[in-house]
């Protein structure tokens, strides 16, 4: 095995830096609080380091050479690595300020009515919400906690449960009639399915289920928002499968009822998710201390829901 070849004196590579970003060893004096002759002295080490010439000098410019402009491109990103990192475990820039990204139907149908009494207790915390699906990006925003459905496993980041999902068929109370069967009424009753990427799993496997029991399902409604479709649920247009957190209140005020006894525990469950470091923020602990004792709401009606319909079956996911 050959022996790593060292590497050149820091100082060099940071004077190296901003005179190849800026094509000027003034420029890089400046930004460095150094003298220009030292900026010069600095980068005639590295070139003699590395046995190459990395700039072209002319009177009053310099250029790169091509050896130059090879190298400044992976300066420049160590460089950009080492001060994200370096901001990564350092304290609280703005703690004054709480980012969070956040599920965009668990934000405007649970998060959001909540939030005034986070904020009675956090008075001094300005909230930003983001809504998105998507894992945000910590390293280049001021972003400081997501909220997220998936496995919690997130390359180079932290997530902490939240709490775990379930999936239950559910509808406006209006469209089935107590006295007869269920059975035949969903003969009747469009079916809407979720289409988001958290939900593609569910209806092949609902299916699957009810054939068993002579019972077939046809669905002519597509929708992919989770908010747009509780909506639909509350109009009347149909039945759908549904995350228990988003429903569970409805459930209680006798909005949308439970035709069909059968659950599903879902693949993906919610979770805190942000750089380890992020975990120490004051902020962060105040609203992670605040949410968890919230969610607990939605832990304790699905235990009371389980209780309140023991005929309920579970649908296997696997």
């Amino acid at each position: 095995m050959s022996r790593p070849r060292s590497l050149p004196p820091l100082k060099s590579m940071q004077a190296f830096r901003y005179a190849a970003e800026a094509l000027s060893f003034k420029a890089a004096a400046d930004q460095l609080f150094v003298t220009q002759a030292a900026v010069s002295q600095q980068i005639k080490t590295l070139e003699q380091h590395l046995g190459v010439a990395l700039f072209e000098r002319h009177t009053r410019q310099v250029a790169l050479t091509s050896e130059g402009r090879y190298l400044f491109d992976y300066v420049e990103k160590a460089f950009r690595l080492m001060e994200e990192g370096v901001r990564g475990i350092s304290e609280d820039t703005n703690p004054n300020t709480l980012v969070i990204s956040v599920v965009p139907s668990f934000s405007s149908r649970w998060l959001v009515p909540r939030l005034g009494h986070f904020q009675q207790q956090a008075e001094d915390i300005n909230l930003r919400l983001s809504p998105s699906i998507g894992l945000s990006d910590f390293a280049n925003s001021d972003l400081d906690l997501c909220v997220r459905l998936g496995h919690g496993q997130y390359e180079g980041l932290q997530s902490e449960l939240l709490f775990e999902e379930f999936l239950i068929p559910v509808c406006h109370p209006d469209l089935f009639h107590e006295k007869e069967p269920v059975e035949q009424q969903l003969n009747h009753i469009p079916i809407i399915t979720d289409t988001g990427p958290d939900m593609d799993h569910v209806w092949p496997k609902l299916q699957t289920f009810l054939k068993m029991y002579d019972m077939t399902l046809k669905s002519h409604l597509h929708v992919a928002d989770s908010t747009s479709l509780v909506e639909a649920l509350l109009s009347r247009q149909g039945l759908a499968m549904m995350r228990f957190s988003l429903v569970y209140e409805l459930l209680q005020k006798k909005l949308l009822i439970c035709p069909l006894p059968v659950y599903m525990k879902s693949k993906y469950d919610f979770y805190l998710v942000a750089p380890a470091p992020h975990f120490r923020y004051d902020k962060v602990q105040s609203f992670r201390h605040w949410i968890k004792g919230e969610v607990k709401s939605i832990d304790e009606s699905w235990l009371a829901y389980l209780k309140a319909n023991q005929r309920f079956k579970e649908i296997k996911m696997s």
